[in-house]
């Protein structure tokens, strides 16, 4: 009967020690409750959890990665888009993350969608565009503060698509080809302006001289000659002009 007993009590303690030893990866933490009330957080390695007395929740602290789903959204200038992103982050204090909200991972994913919605419909399609780093780290921000509570770290937001519809992307191409025709047009007229400007020059500095006038008129000469047509028109002196108009007068 003592042998009994002592086999019985050894496959007890056996028992006992088997449920109470928990192992923790070094990425793990164990968060304790005894009788119900947070106790402490133990890990990583090997820890001893009383049976009945004490529970233990895992809470793994490597990066999350976590899709956000395409969201729809109506950006400033009254454009509906389809706007999906991901989200990196972590837990860092894990007491919190268990006991001030009820499914960490699903607050996150709730609280991501409706942020990334609020803060892409405060800006125009262009900026959706253009700015996309900008609107990483507005919505990255506002995450963090608002699961610091919860003992999440917020690492990084990145937009990954911003889908239009058919008539959409044709109203944005027609758009950046009447930007290129203004751009075109604008260059033209510059050049324009610069070439006036350079003649206005010589003009002036021709009439200066009446030497260089000369030597100009005989030039234009010399390249009419070269050419190959039946009608040449001869230019004549402005000074020779000007005494024919004083005679008539």
């Amino acid at each position: 009967m003592t042998a009994y007993t002592f086999y019985i009590i050894a496959i007890v303690v056996i028992l006992f020690l088997v449920s109470a030893i928990r192992i923790l990866r070094e990425y793990e933490r164990g968060v304790i409750f005894l009788l119900g009330r947070f106790w402490k957080v133990k890990g990583p390695g090997l820890i001893i959890v009383i049976p009945l007395i004490q529970q233990i929740v895992r809470v793994d602290l490597r990066t999350i990665v976590m899709d956000v789903p395409s969201q729809d959204v109506i950006s400033r200038d009254n454009v509906s888009v389809k706007v999906n992103a991901v989200v990196y982050f972590r837990v860092i204090q894990p007491d919190k993350a268990i006991i001030q909200v009820e499914d960490f991972y699903m607050a996150t994913s709730q609280l991501a969608q409706t942020t990334l919605r609020s803060v892409l419909g405060q800006h125009e399609l262009d900026e959706m565009l253009a700015e996309r780093e900008k609107l990483n780290t507005d919505v990255q921000n506002i995450l963090d503060q608002q699961t610091d509570a919860w003992g999440i770290k917020v690492i990084n937001v990145e937009i990954k698509h911003v889908d239009l519809d058919e008539s959409m992307i044709r109203a944005i191409a027609k758009q950046a080809e009447a930007e290129r025709t203004r751009r075109a047009k604008v260059i033209h007229a510059e050049g324009e302006m610069q070439a006036a400007e350079k003649l206005l020059e010589a003009a002036r500095t021709l009439s200066k001289q009446s030497q260089a006038l000369q030597l100009r008129y005989l030039q234009t000469l010399t390249e009419i000659a070269g050419e190959r047509s039946n009608t040449i028109v001869f230019p004549l002196p402005m000074d020779l002009v000007e005494n024919l108009i004083k005679k008539t007068e």
